[in-house]
């Protein structure tokens, strides 16, 4: 079983290890609620005494004013609900590593059978919960998040690109030569004549990926499409976990691609800062 299969185990174990009901947040309450983040962390519980407590049975507690919350039940575990889950990812973990939490809920949820987010909720949300620091984080996290974005992977490639000052692209582009349609491409910069292709896992394992392909015969079927964007002139750059995983790999990447920058790199949305 991989980490991220693990996860829930150790939340639910950690549940079962205390006497007295336990709320789960930020990543923990992340992955109840089926929304995908970045990375492995521990399990993340909140406590509401500001003692100074911080962790207990390998979990990993912050503190929060019990009057800010809305905490309920999912899946038999206590969690806080959608809107401050991803509220407080975004007030305290990277910006980039935000952004895919963020992206997730603006869509409706079909595995887990819940309707997309406003972000008129999302804004609405943060209130007088936050220290205003931690609200600038969060408005910064709501403006730059998109619904279009058709995955954890293109969601941090998208907020990747948007920290080392790349021209933003545009997502799922149609591409037509003369036979007619070829696909629709995660990124695309047009100025630049560059489209970018993030290939996760899925693409060529999952059956809503594979559309009746055998795996081997879906590699065929995107070498074949990738040579037909490079025949109507566009550069194709494409990217794995892996890589995005590897600080600076995916703006080298890019970088030797050809693609435009409208600026040099943020410091303030930079992927590595955190609060």
């Amino acid at each position: 079983m991989k980490p991220w299969e693990q996860y829930p185990l150790r939340i639910r174990a950690a549940a079962e290890s205390f006497e007295k009901p336990t709320v789960f947040a930020r990543h923990s309450a992340a992955s109840v609620w089926g929304v995908p983040t970045v990375g492995l962390h521990p399990v993340q519980a909140l406590t509401f005494k500001n003692d100074g407590g911080r962790s207990r049975a390998g979990v990993s507690r912050h503190f929060a004013a019990a009057a800010d919350l809305k905490i309920v039940t999912r899946d038999g575990l206590l969690v806080t609900d959608r809107i401050r889950t991803v509220l407080d990812l975004a007030a305290y973990i990277p910006f980039a590593e935000a952004v895919v939490p963020m992206d997730h809920v603006l869509r409706p949820d079909k595995a887990s059978r819940l309707p997309a987010l406003t972000k008129n909720e999302l804004e609405a949300g943060i209130g007088s919960a936050y220290s205003a620091a931690a609200g600038r984080k969060i408005r910064a996290v709501i403006e730059f998040a998109d619904p279009a974005s058709g995955s954890a992977g293109e969601s941090l490639s998208r907020a990747l690109i948007h920290v080392a000052g790349f021209e933003a692209p545009v997502l799922q582009q149609e591409i037509q030569d003369a036979a007619g349609l070829v696909g629709y491409t995660d990124f695309y910069w047009k100025r630049s004549k560059v489209v970018g292709e993030f290939d996760g896992e899925e693409k060529y394992a999952k059956a809503e990926y594979l559309r009746g392909l055998t795996p081997s015969r879906a590699v065929v079927a995107e070498e074949n499409r990738e040579n037909r964007i490079r025949a109507t002139g566009m550069n194709v750059v494409r990217w794995d976990w892996a890589e995005l995983m590897e600080t600076g790999t995916l703006e080298r990447k890019l970088a030797a691609a050809g693609v435009a920058r409208r600026r040099t790199r943020s410091a303030t949305t930079d992927a590595q800062t955190r609060s």
